[in-house]
């Protein structure tokens, strides 16, 4: 993040202190004799104002429209003018660098989502070719877990009981999606996409019936005898 005063507006800031400064410099006392007439106060004065000139124009020449109104004022209100235009330099770039740094943000959260998401697309074989949809995804990815061919019809037996296959499925308890986790939220492990992708719910439903029943053939019969999985 950029500090209250930029080097920008630092460096207007310092002008301000140059200004200011004259003003106690015109009271300042030196042991050199020959320097008093030089240091005299209203010649002080004069050379201070003169300086707080030279700021201040150097200013409006790189913002022509900065504090018009100011023109030909005082050595107080030039660098009180100065010391504002640094304020509100420095606080347009901090509002700056903030956009920035939230559009850094949610660019590195976009990414991190998209490293943690599941597949997307799947080949579909010759042998998956009796279905369609997210039913071919299933089958496809069922022979990929290492499951025959005699396991795809449980499979879609017991998801047409649980979702329909559609990805999107939810009931009043909290279960969601293809194999009806419960909480959806489960089905992360496989992708941040969870919610959507029909391909990381099928991958987590496919594990979980592994895990627990061993083929879906018997998570379907389980479900025929108790009417869950």
């Amino acid at each position: 993040m950029i500090p209250l005063l930029t080097r920008y507006g630092a460096k207007l800031a310092a002008v301000l202190v140059l200004a200011l400064g004259a003003v106690i410099g015109v009271n300042a006392l030196t042991d050199d004799p020959a320097e008093t007439d030089a240091n005299h106060p209203s010649q002080a004065a004069a050379e201070q104002q003169a300086e707080a000139e030279d700021a201040y124009e150097e200013v409006r020449y790189q913002h022509v429209n900065y504090i018009a109104e100011t023109a030909g004022a005082d050595v107080n209100v030039k660098a009180e003018a100065v010391f504002q235009y640094a304020a509100d330099k420095a606080n347009g770039l901090n509002e700056a660098q903030k956009d920035a740094d939230e559009a850094e943000q949610a660019a590195e959260e976009a990414a991190e989502e998209a490293a943690n998401a599941g597949r997307t697309n799947v080949d579909i074989p010759g042998s998956c070719s009796d279905y369609s949809g997210n039913k071919a995804t299933g089958c496809a990815l069922a022979q990929e877990h290492g499951f025959g061919l005699d396991e795809i019809g449980c499979l879609v037996a017991l998801w047409d009981r649980e979702s329909g296959w559609n990805e999107l499925a939810a009931n009043g308890i909290g279960a969601y999606g293809i194999p009806q986790a419960l909480p959806g939220d489960k089905m992360a492990s496989e992708g941040s996409d969870w919610e959507t992708n029909p391909v990381t719910q099928i991958e987590w439903g496919l594990g979980y019936i592994e895990g627990r029943y061993g083929t879906p053939c018997e998570a379907w019969n389980h479900s025929e005898e108790v009417g869950w999985y």
